[in-house]
């Protein structure tokens, strides 16, 4: 990115919440990007002073969508930016770090916690995604970064 794209997605002209961001049609682009996770309020260990802040919002998670391919020669994820950022707000923590990571931040505050689901690794947290899902309606908005036709930022 360059030193103007970076200013644009530190300070973007639309977050999503995520009652707009589940919206059909999706206003975040289809298309590969950058997006980042602006929150309200966060978990209390946080210490989020010295992170980018825009109207009274503090950004604690950034992501690229998709992700970089395997070397293990499994095929390269096909997400992009609306499917990635639709899928942390309604997924689980099994295919969110994010989910995992605030959900975990969050386990004694929501009554929540990480189980291994099955006979194999696979971890969520189980009914309590619902309520991960819910403080994360209140707290979380996104905004995503693509290149569109002619590089103008978008989203």
């Amino acid at each position: 990115m360059t030193a103007d794209e970076v200013d644009h997605f530190v300070a973007p002209a639309r977050v999503f919440s995520r009652q707009h961001a589940l919206a059909v049609p999706a206003p975040v682009p289809a298309r590969p990007g950058v997006y980042g996770w602006w929150f309200r309020r966060w978990p209390s260990p946080i210490a989020a002073d010295d992170c980018s802040r825009h109207r009274g919002l503090a950004l604690l998670y950034v992501g690229i969508s998709p992700k970089q391919p395997p070397r293990n020669g499994r095929p390269a994820s096909k997400q992009n930016l609306a499917e990635r950022i639709r899928y942390h707000y309604t997924g689980n923590a099994e295919g969110s770090t994010l989910r995992k990571m605030v959900g975990c931040l969050l386990a004694d505050e929501v009554g929540i916690q990480l189980r291994r689901v099955g006979s194999g690794s696979r971890m969520t947290f189980g009914a309590g995604e619902q309520a991960l899902s819910a403080w994360m309606a209140e707290n979380a908005l996104s905004a995503g970064w693509s290149a569109g036709p002619g590089g103008e930022p978008n989203g």
